[in-house]
């Protein structure tokens, strides 16, 4: 049985947060008073700028200067999935003046690529979880399926499989279609695109029958009608796509699956830093501005406590090597 671990309501917050803020009035935590002293804190990014990571990476930069009185720098350490920029931190000094915002990747690549230049669940201060991206089950907007049931029942009568598109392989939304056939038994068969909008396209083309995709490339075409969204994967409802169940509420409530943003320092950062870095991150997901914005772009807020991030990225690693291995997923 695959490992998993539930962010219930006793672990998160979704919209509306319990702590909502106008303006973001940050504590400091007294053990770490002397930090951060006349030096700059930079964030690594290991993806090209303009991505969603780096996006949220850039506004709570802006946040973290504001809290801290200090600058705090962005740097793209494109590569390699995420390697390479993740390399650098895992190697930095643990004295808070180099931070890591990275996304789902980090769990998913060690099990793809066991050979890594850092050891994911030691060479990282597990900080916080800055949003949650899930994906969506789409299908063309003919297809004779309404729902999760009826999908898992029509993919269990093809033969060969039924194909189900995705941005690529070992992507989140590659490995949330993995997941769905674990979880639920069905048929299906996938074909890796580069990207999400070539496999959108032919989605609603009815060049492919079903597809894993992330909710911001799927929003649009759900609302227009060009393609219909059977579920969501993550537990938690989507506000900006309102009346679309989760994989879980339609009958399978095992299922979780979703992409996410997270911060991390290099290993044996001080206690007293990392509690207010995660003080820092949550009153800014808090703050109106930047609740709507993650709202807009189809993503969800959450609210964990460093030893909560970290049982969750322990889970995330154990459960991604799972399905990467019972599926028999490689890297290409």
């Amino acid at each position: 049985m695959l490992a998993r671990y539930t962010l219930n309501r006793q672990v998160l917050s979704v919209f509306p947060m319990l702590i909502v803020a106008s303006t973001l009035g940050f504590s400091n935590s007294a053990g770490a008073a002397d930090w951060p002293k006349e030096q700059p804190i930079n964030i690594i990014v290991p993806f090209a700028p303009g991505g969603f990571t780096d996006l949220i990476a850039r506004r709570l930069a802006l946040d973290l200067g504001s809290a801290l009185k200090t600058s705090v720098v962005v740097q793209n350490k494109a590569g390699a999935s995420g390697q390479i920029g993740s390399a650098v931190v895992a190697r930095e000094k643990p004295d808070g003046y180099t931070l890591l915002v990275t996304a789902t990747q980090h769990v998913i690549y060690p099990a793809l690529q066991p050979n890594l230049p850092y050891d994911p669940k030691k060479d990282f201060s597990n900080i916080s979880i800055l949003a949650l991206a899930p994906n969506v089950l789409l299908v063309p907007a003919k297809s004779p399926v309404t729902n999760v049931k009826e999908f898992v029942n029509y993919a269990k009568k093809q033969s060969g499989g039924l194909a189900f598109g995705s941005s690529g392989v070992g992507g989140s939304a590659h490995l949330s279609g993995e997941l769905f056939k674990l979880v639920t038994g069905a048929n299906l068969r996938h074909i890796p695109y580069k990207g999400a909008a070539p496999a959108v396209t032919d989605l609603i083309g009815e060049q492919i029958p079903s597809a894993f995709v992330d909710a911001t490339s799927a929003s649009a075409f759900i609302q227009n009608g060009k393609a219909k969204a059977l579920a969501i994967t993550s537990t938690q409802p989507l506000s900006s796509l309102p009346g679309i169940p989760t994989i879980a509420e339609s009958g399978y409530p095992s299922y979780e699956s979703q992409a996410w943003v997270g911060l991390f320092g290099p290993p044996g950062l001080p206690a007293e830093i990392v509690s207010k870095l995660n003080d820092i991150a949550q009153q800014s997901n808090a703050a109106q501005r930047n609740m709507k914005w993650l709202a807009d772009n189809n993503s969800i807020s959450v609210t964990l406590s460093p030893t909560q991030v970290t049982a969750f990225i322990h889970s995330e690693l154990d459960k991604w090597k799972q399905v990467v291995n019972k599926a028999h997923v490689t890297a290409q």
